[in-house]
């Protein structure tokens, strides 16, 4: 006789198993604006980028199918100056096929594996784009999507704190 207790079958399909398929991705929105040629500025400078980046998700009519955008706002300023040299705003959606997650898990799931699986697409557009524009490949550093999603809830939670009762 073992030790070991026996399973049934019952608990293998009791977990559901996850899916998710990237059904298609595009670009919803892309504007790049070359600062710099356009006040006929020239020479070399040492550019200061901020990236923002926003996220968003929503369902979609047929079950199972979700639209995950993200949404970066780039800006590249002149080292030690307010002298802008560009701007760029990009939204990246994603239609997804996603079953198999607890509701609890969907929320988390969608803005942090979805743009996961996104990610390399946009960051290759960003690169592509900043050097059409006439300016060095913009390579985007890997983005910790697990610390944004974390950041955003904490500052929900912050804003709802700081909220004014109203009666």
């Amino acid at each position: 006789m073992s030790d070991k207790p026996e399973s049934n079958g019952a608990e293998a399909q009791q977990a559901p198993q996850v899916q998710m398929k990237v059904l298609g991705q595009f670009v919803r929105d892309l504007s790049f604006e070359n600062v710099m040629a356009q006040k006929g500025a020239s020479g070399e400078v040492q550019p200061d980028i901020s990236v923002r980046v926003n996220m968003d998700a929503k369902k979609r009519k047929p079950d199972n199918q979700y639209e995950v955008m993200i949404k970066l706002n780039v800006e590249s300023k002149a080292k030690g100056m307010d002298d802008v040299l560009f701007l760029m705003e990009v939204e990246y959606v994603g239609i997804f096929h996603v079953a198999g997650v607890p509701d609890e898990q969907l929320h988390p799931f969608l803005l942090i594996e979805c743009p996961r699986m996104l990610f390399p697409f946009l960051r290759r557009i960003v690169s592509d784009v900043t050097r059409d524009g006439g300016f060095p490949s913009l390579n985007l550093d890997t983005i910790d999507f697990v610390a944004l999603y974390r950041s955003e809830l904490e500052r929900r939670k912050a804003a709802q704190g700081a909220a004014p009762a109203t009666a």
